[in-house]
């Protein structure tokens, strides 16, 4: 017995050691990763005095006696908070992840060298005229004038072992192309496209399984104005341009899976506004919800930047200056994603000293990358550049003869995107803003607009390619010159609206223009859901406050749910138990709220539903309801090759559905079968890290819900959704809101890092611009 209470007192000793380690551990990595967030702070390159306020969930507020003062406080604060993300953002687009993250990152290293994101960057700075040179710079002068503080380093630094270097102009702008990148994502559809003709498919079925938008669903420009109804210089006459099907598929897959590496941001985004007499207000009433990728931290920092020439609150991106979505003193914006095409493959006709090029043989232009890996040896890369662009097709080393190079607007040398959003921050009625977004080169954006003078407007701005007939750019085409862009849609005919008789605007990525609009935006809109459903409940009432737009934003009804209704009720159950979720199911109003039982069996449904081209497609999950219902409701080849007809897949669909569900635990709320997954990105590829840097926290509605959850069919994890929140209303700054998912900070041991993510969760937002401070900070020259 004496042993064992010695042996008890000996573990026990070793216990209270291990606890006090620990403890310590933790308080000395917080202490050495956080920064200084009140007090003074002297850093060179400053004229005067910058002070930077925090209030108690760390919204942050800079104020500055000057611009460039104020872009060099709002680099500080974002590089306390974010520096990490930062870095890794910079890393991705110039191609130079492998260097910190080993041999795993070079298929994405090499995808973005051959891109040549970063050089494209550095090349937009050196043709910036110089008052945006100047904003550039200042930012990159004060995340520099932070780092020579020799600042506490975010624990990532220190468990990959290296501290970052010296921020250069282009730093700042990659980012910017990579935003682009993630939301002009055609090319990708192109990929899949060709992909398909690989696999044996005919166009005609293609377009059956990716189907166009509906004509009779909503657009958000509901009239052509009188003087686009005469047609435009019409593209040159000739037939529909040939796309050969590629030798073999395996490639071409390739290539698509390392394009889906990268961020997307095409999921989803809602905005819209209301007009004085549809709001409670008496003054307009604005509301955005970009939808992007999930992840710890959160894509957005909000701040409210205050001097006496520029004052704007909002959404800002780590890594860029100025405020993107938000409001100043007399206007509001709200962002979606126009998803216009300004991407194009195209199909080289490779020859013995290059390419065959109107006619004559081109060189191709060799640009030599070398790519550090950690811990191995360097990777020599040998890019060649077309009169289009990169071949990415060498990215995967595609058999001779099926070179494929990518053009893209955003690779052009100039890029003024950057005056775009810094003057729509300077607005002070419709004509500036306007003015300022035809500077935006890409992504093509739908911008609503208010003032507090009580008007409304709409604006898709962006470079956007016209192309000759028979070139829908749903393909990839010869590269022989005859399939060139023929110009871009010019200023006037980019959809637009301003004070519509409707008293409100509506987008939710869905058709822009109507049918007799004189120019092609793109054919790869989102599914009408969610912009119907906006219609319908902004139309339900009279008038609307901030409240009813918050209802609207956490609103979680499907309808895709609601359109699959039809089919469920002609659906003959092979089971008693599919029987009962049949009726279930039938009784539902279709809310998929996170406790919802009846969310879970359907999605679980849908899921399987959605299995059933997965031989002919090569993919085991074909999320296009529209070619689902079709196929369901009339019969499909898919279902004529499993020896069935649709409906009996459907009911065995069902069957599945619920076995699927048993295997995971039974039927449990849709929360909780669903979680929103906040994935670091870098530690989640750390099995003994991953809890200890990702979030995820129980939520409802699907990929066509306002409210939306777009998920992983094979997981049914949410990784896209709303990845900010915010309602101004003009006038009446005491009414408008904001919230985003996760936190302030990027620093896993701050109290910011994740305290939002409950308010977020359950629908609740804060003041826009922040409440007290609680910390002042004053930086000095």
């Amino acid at each position: 017995m004496r042993i064992l209470r010695i042996l008890g007192r000996l573990l026990l000793g070793l216990a209270f050691v291990a606890l006090v380690v620990f403890v310590g551990g933790y308080y000395y990595l917080k202490n050495t990763t956080q920064p200084q967030t009140s007090g003074r702070l002297v850093l060179e390159g400053l004229s005067a005095p910058v002070e930077i306020l925090r209030d108690a969930k760390g919204m942050v507020h800079v104020k500055a006696a000057n611009e460039h003062d104020l872009f060099f406080g709002q680099a500080v604060a974002h590089a306390q908070d974010r520096l990490w993300q930062m870095e890794f953002q910079r890393r991705i687009g110039a191609g130079r992840l492998a260097e910190v993250l080993g041999e795993g990152a070079v298929p994405t290293d090499k995808f973005l060298r051959t891109l040549g994101v970063y050089r494209a960057a550095e090349q937009a700075y050196e043709n910036l005229p110089p008052d945006l040179r100047a904003i550039v710079d200042a930012y990159t002068d004060g995340i520099n004038a932070y780092l020579a503080t020799n600042p506490p380093l975010p624990l990532e630094f220190k468990l990959l072992g290296f501290e970052p270097e010296p921020w250069t102009p282009a730093d700042v702008l990659v980012w910017q192309k990579m935003m682009s990148y993630d939301l002009s994502g055609n090319y990708e559809r192109e990929l899949l496209r060709y992909r398909l003709l690989a696999r044996g498919l005919s166009k005609e079925r293609i377009e059956a399984l990716l189907p166009g938008y509906p004509e009779d669903a909503p657009t958000i420009v509901r009239r052509t104005p009188e003087e686009l109804l005469r047609p435009p210089e019409a593209p040159a006459p000739g037939g529909e341009a040939p796309t050969p099907a590629p030798t073999g598929a395996a490639w071409a897959d390739e290539l698509l899976a390392v394009a889906r590496t990268l961020p997307s941001g095409l999921e989803a985004s809602n905005n819209w506004v209301v007009g004085p007499e549809r709001s409670t207000t008496g003054k307009p009433l604005l509301a955005n919800d970009p939808h992007l990728g999930l992840s710890a931290p959160s894509i957005w920092m909000l701040m409210e930047l205050e001097s006496p020439t520029y004052h704007a609150t909002g959404a800002t991106f780590p890594g860029l200056p100025t405020v993107v979505i938000g409001k100043n003193d007399r206007v509001a914006w709200g962002v979606t994603n126009h998803a216009a095409d300004v991407q194009d493959l195209y199909l080289l006709d490779e020859v013995e000293g290059g390419y065959r090029y109107k006619g004559e043989v081109r060189p191709y232009r060799i640009r030599r990358e070398t790519i550090a890996v950690k811990g191995g040896q360097p990777v020599e890369l040998e890019v060649r550049e077309s009169v289009y662009g990169p071949v990415i097709s060498d990215v995967v080393n595609a058999p001779k003869g099926q070179a494929l190079a990518l053009a893209w607007v955003s690779l052009e040398p100039s890029d003024e995107t950057m005056a775009a959003f810094y003057g729509i921050g300077k607005a002070t009625n419709w004509e500036e803003f306007t003015a300022a977004l035809l500077h935006l080169k890409a992504p093509s954006q739908n911008f609503v607009y208010a003032d507090v003078e009580g008007n409304i407007g709409y604006l898709a701005p962006g470079k956007i390619p016209v192309r000759k007939t028979g070139h829908s750019g749903k393909y990839p085409v010869p590269g022989t010159g005859e399939w060139d862009w023929m110009g871009f849609v010019p200023a006037e005919a980019l959809p637009r609206a301003y004070n519509p008789p409707e008293g409100y605007i509506v987008t939710a990525n869905n058709r822009s223009t109507p049918p007799d609009w004189p120019y092609v935006f793109t054919y790869e809109w989102a599914k009408p859901y969610r912009a119907e459903r906006i219609e319908e409940l902004l139309t339900a009432q009279p008038k609307l406050g901030p409240e009813d737009f918050m209802r609207i934003q956490n609103d979680e009804v499907s309808l895709l749910a609601r359109a699959f209704r039809p089919v469920l009720a002609r659906l003959e159950p092979k089971s008693a138990r599919a029987a009962e979720w049949k009726k279930k199911l039938l009784a539902w109003d279709a809310n998929e709220t996170a406790a919802s039982l009846e969310a879970s069996v359907f999605q679980a449904w849908y899921a399987e539903l959605a299995r059933l081209p997965e031989a002919e497609v090569g993919e085991p999950y074909w999320n296009e309801p529209l070619y689902l219902l079709r196929a369901l409701q009339e019969g499909d080849p898919a279902c004529d090759a499993r020896g069935m007809s649709c409906m009996e897949f459907a009911a065995e669909a069902l069957d599945r559905a619920l076995a699927r569900l048993d295997a995971l635990g039974g039927v449990v709320p849709w929360g909780q079968l669903h979680p929103a997954v906040f994935d670091h990105g870098v530690m989640t590829h750390q099995p003994q890290l991953r809890r200890f840097f990702d979030r995820q926290v129980a939520h409802g509605g699907d990929r066509y819900t306002v409210n939306m959850g777009a998920y992983d069919f094979a997981t049914f994890r949410m990784n896209h959704g709303p990845s900010y929140r915010e309602i101004v209303a003009l006038g009446h700054p005491e009414q408008s809101y904001w919230i985003h998912p996760m936190g302030q900070s990027g620093n896993v041991l701050s109290p910011h890092y994740a305290d939002l993510l409950p308010l977020w969760a359950r629908g609740a937002y804060l003041p826009m611009g922040g409440e007290n401070p609680v910390a002042r900070l004053v930086l000095e020259p």
